[in-house]
């Protein structure tokens, strides 16, 4: 039979000539956004989603017992509740297979099984800690957006590039509702002054330059005035995410151009410094989040680029200089600081900004801000059934699947992953001024988004 007749993905490997008898790795993602994520078991037949409930700190007493209140069954008490807080967490089904022909392969340069075993474990890893990724920016980039469309005239409607953290918001009950009317607005600062939102409706078109964005349309009770609804103004939620950048305005957006960020910012013209991530771990610690559980550390996940900015930052340099020995100079790499572990990563988003230019963001978190629902070995078995357990194997939640061949000629084996889960990122409303005097009013305190050029 000639090569020819063979299938194309297997002419290319096939041994012609002297061909090296083996395969040469790929470049590789850099993954650990997964690593930080709290773990709650899936069992099979509990639904796709479960709702978790977070108890809240009850106040602080600093006020004396009165002894004339003192006189009764009750001791002068009244009964008190702390405040609660959910969120929900739901699993979902990702998968994918690959398809080897076991008499073809025999003549290929190295053991196509094994390989299409390797690769296709890279690619579950890889896709579960993307998942992982999407989940934590997805709401911490949330409540701080800009606008997009300049209003004709004063109006109720406002088109912003990104509606993610204006959607829902927390009743008293502490469960996740819509934004809407009444108790369920939620305060909105727009350019300079602050506006009550009671809607938020995606355009369909999402034409949002934020990564992972979703441009739309807020709505708010009164009329947003023509120089706050200006495009390119800051629009900023009352309990967005804490974001840090290099340059910013007075609502916390981040400058308008280049030159703008360079100019007030003539330390590292815009790029990550120690001060960011000082600042991002003293509001960490001052909502009360604790480091990471197995490091003693708040992690960072910055992608190289970014990390590269500390080296012109005038501060990092003086920290090291004369230690020309140390790690981070000889290495060029910085393991951690300040109390931060920074861990290098090439998942992270990437926007390239009209008048900015590249705008990376890196996420420094603390224990709990992430948590992943994750089915369970057991639950794997009785889904798949007992009769193919030999065939099944989880490694790290992930189901590798290997189906003998089922075609006519015995021949063709099908190796698949699976993979039965999802991730949620827990609210921390409960936590604030009243409970915690250095805590700030972010519905979401486990983790801060860096941002720099």
């Amino acid at each position: 039979m000639g090569i020819q007749n063979l299938p194309a993905a297997l002419q290319s490997v096939i041994q012609q000539a002297f061909l090296e008898r083996a395969f040469e790795e790929s470049l590789r993602a850099k993954l650990g956004f997964r690593a930080i994520a709290d773990r709650e078991n899936f069992a099979a037949g509990i639904g796709e989603t479960i709702t978790k409930t977070r108890t809240g700190l009850l106040p602080t007493i600093t006020t004396p017992l009165s002894p004339a209140a003192n006189s009764d069954i009750t001791s002068g008490l009244t009964p008190q509740n702390y405040s609660v807080e959910q969120y929900t967490l739901g699993v979902a089904q990702y998968a994918a297979n690959m398809q080897l022909n076991i008499k073809t392969s025999k003549v290929a340069i190295a053991n196509l099984f094994l390989r299409n075993g390797v690769a296709l474990g890279e690619q579950a890893f890889r896709s579960v800690d993307a998942l992982a990724q999407i989940a934590l920016f997805n709401t911490y980039m949330g409540g701080n957006t800009r606008v997009r469309t300049t209003l004709g005239a004063p109006g109720t409607a406002l088109n912003v590039d990104d509606i993610r953290g204006f959607q829902n918001t927390l009743n008293a009950a502490g469960q996740v509702i819509p934004v809407s009317t009444g108790t369920a607005a939620v305060n909105v600062t727009v350019g300079a002054d602050v506006y009550s939102c009671v809607g938020a409706v995606a355009d369909g078109s999402n034409v949002s330059t934020t990564p992972g964005g979703i441009s739309g349309v807020l709505t708010f009770a009164g009329n947003v005035t023509v120089a706050d609804g200006t495009a390119a103004n800051a629009v900023v939620s009352a309990v967005a995410p804490y974001v840090i950048r290099p340059s910013t305005t007075a609502a916390n957006a981040m400058a308008a151009t280049a030159a703008a960020i360079s100019a007030a910012n003539d330390l590292n013209a815009g790029k990550l410094t120690m001060d960011m991530i000082l600042t991002g771990k003293a509001t960490m610690s001052a909502n009360g989040v604790p480091p990471v559980a197995e490091t003693g550390m708040y992690h960072f996940y910055a992608d190289p680029l970014q990390t590269k900015g500390l080296f012109s930052d005038p501060a990092f340099q003086l920290l090291f200089r004369g230690g020309a020995n140390t790690p981070e100079y000889r290495r060029g790499v910085v393991a951690d600081l300040l109390g931060v572990q920074l861990i290098e990563t090439n998942l992270n988003p990437v926007q390239a900004l009209s008048g900015v230019g590249t705008v990376r963001r890196g996420a420094l978190v603390g224990q709990g801000a992430l948590v992943e629902g994750v089915f369970t070995n057991e639950a794997y078995a009785e889904t798949e059934g007992a009769d193919d357990d030999e065939m099944i194997t989880v490694v790290d939640g992930i189901a590798h699947v290997t189906r003998e061949p089922l075609d006519a000629l015995k021949q063709v084996v099908t190796q698949s992953w699976s993979y039965i889960g999802g991730f949620a990122v827990p609210s921390d409303t409960t936590a604030n001024p009243n409970t915690i005097p250095t805590a700030n009013n972010s519905a979401f305190k486990r983790g801060i988004i860096l941002e720099s050029l």
